[in-house]
């Protein structure tokens, strides 16, 4: 009888570190995705092939280096998205508002991770999360990136 009684305090015990231990998982996860998503990011990048750096290169040199190609822009901001996410509709709005606010400063673009012809410009950035928000200067370099929903408000600051 002393055996069975300590065998279900055992495993209640177990049961009781394995709830701690996965709560502290999360809050981890939590609390260092920004470096989970950071590391991910780069870690995409690195394994681009040098083709696709070469041609991607070349395409955000070519639309978004206002030096070089005369457009009036200071500023790209890239919004990185899929049309069924609700984080990504919720920036939609934050998007309008930001063309209406700046028109000829900013140049806004939202580039659909789901389709096939964006994958390279998505490995190009190391876009691993979604909403991503990538903001290039007049010369088309990143100066700012930021993952997940974005209010207008903090995101004006950067222009």
């Amino acid at each position: 009888m002393t055996k069975s009684r300590l065998s279900i305090k055992f495993r209640q015990i177990l049961s009781w570190i394995f709830i701690g231990l996965s709560v502290i998982f999360l809050v981890a996860l939590f609390v260092f995705k920004d470096n989970l998503t950071g590391y991910s990011s780069k870690l995409m990048q690195s394994q681009a092939d040098s083709l696709t750096i070469n041609s991607e290169s070349h395409r955000v040199d070519s639309a978004y280096n206002y030096t070089k190609n005369g457009l009036p822009y200071q500023f790209t901001f890239l919004e990185f998205g899929a049309k069924g996410c609700s984080a990504c509709k919720r920036m939609e709005g934050v998007m309008e508002e930001i063309k209406t606010a700046f028109p000829n400063r900013v140049n806004v673009n939202f580039i659909n991770v789901r389709l096939p012809e964006n994958q390279k410009i998505m490995e190009y950035f190391g876009v691993v999360v979604i909403p991503t928000q990538v903001l290039l200067d007049k010369d088309g370099k990143e100066y700012f990136r930021h993952t997940g929903y974005f209010a207008a408000e903090d995101l004006k600051k950067n222009f």
